[in-house]
């Protein structure tokens, strides 16, 4: 039998998938974007940041290149890099904001190491700079490497404001023209969606707006790009939205739940014939 499988492996043809860019050495970028946008050391080396940064601007411009020409990647990687230290500072703002939403948090360090939530903003911020400069293809494999790294969903495309915080983060899904504004929190499993999939809706708002100072608690689910949360709203767990509500609305499922005392609970009769 194991001869017989030999023999299909030899029979098999693999389709080419064939890719202008380099999606390994792109993936190495956002960690070192990200690395060196908040380095983890006892005393910063300057230079040795220069040289990092610098090979990625390079790797940068080399793969967007390949898909819109050299003249245009090098106005996009100038763009990109002289935004960046307003990238960081505005993450830096995001992580100070985790620190006061979450009791778990001791310091923005930690936020900054160990969050799953903080890192798929962090790299969000830095596609969504991309996908703005009109950059293809490249925004996108940054979002979808944090998906895979920490199962945050946050397409490029999305526009979010300040301090947006993910607490735990796992299953989140916001999606390509959802807008989300400031102080926004979101727990896990939310997902920001469309009604429906037609390729023909590509050029269409498809994703729901949430206003300022909204709470979406876990597994909430928003769909459709008509949909608005009205600001300092808050969504309850497990609520199914497909409606706009107005500011200050409170949204919950209601639930029959029952409880009862299993104190005097007698054993039934145990035996075995």
């Amino acid at each position: 039998m194991i001869k017989k499988t030999f023999e299909l492996i030899d029979k098999f043809q693999p389709l080419r998938v064939e890719i202008p860019i380099d999606k390994c050495k792109l993936e190495e970028v956002v960690d070192t974007l990200f690395s060196q946008m908040f380095p983890v050391c006892e005393q910063i080396d300057p230079e040795n940041i220069r040289k990092k940064l610098s090979e990625c601007a390079w790797i940068l411009n080399e793969n967007i290149a390949r898909l819109k020409g050299q003249s245009f990647a090098s106005q996009a990687v100038y763009a990109f890099f002289s935004r960046f230290p307003e990238i960081r500072d505005r993450l830096y703002e995001d992580a100070t904001c985790y620190l006061r939403n979450d009791p778990a948090a001791k310091s923005v360090e930690e936020v900054i190491i160990a969050y799953p939530g903080f890192f798929a903003l962090s790299i969000y911020r830095m596609a969504h700079e991309l996908h703005q400069l009109n950059v293809p293809l490249i925004p996108r494999l940054f979002s979808e490497y944090a998906h895979s790294k920490v199962g945050i969903d946050i397409h490029p495309g999305a526009k979010i404001g300040k301090n947006l915080f993910l607490d735990h983060g796992t299953g989140i899904v916001i999606g390509e023209t959802a807008e989300i504004g400031d102080n926004v929190k979101i727990y896990q499993g939310v997902t920001l969606g469309a009604l429906y999939v037609e390729k023909k809706l590509s050029d269409v708002k498809r994703h729901p707006t949430v206003e300022d100072n909204v709470v979406i608690y876990a597994n909430a689910t928003i769909l459709g790009g008509d949909t608005v949360i009205g600001h300092d709203s808050t969504i309850g767990g497990g609520a199914w939205l497909t409606q706009s509500v107005i500011p200050y609305s409170l949204v919950y499922n209601s639930v029959d739940v029952k409880i009862r005392t299993v104190k005097n609970f007698i054993q039934p009769l145990d035996f075995t014939i």
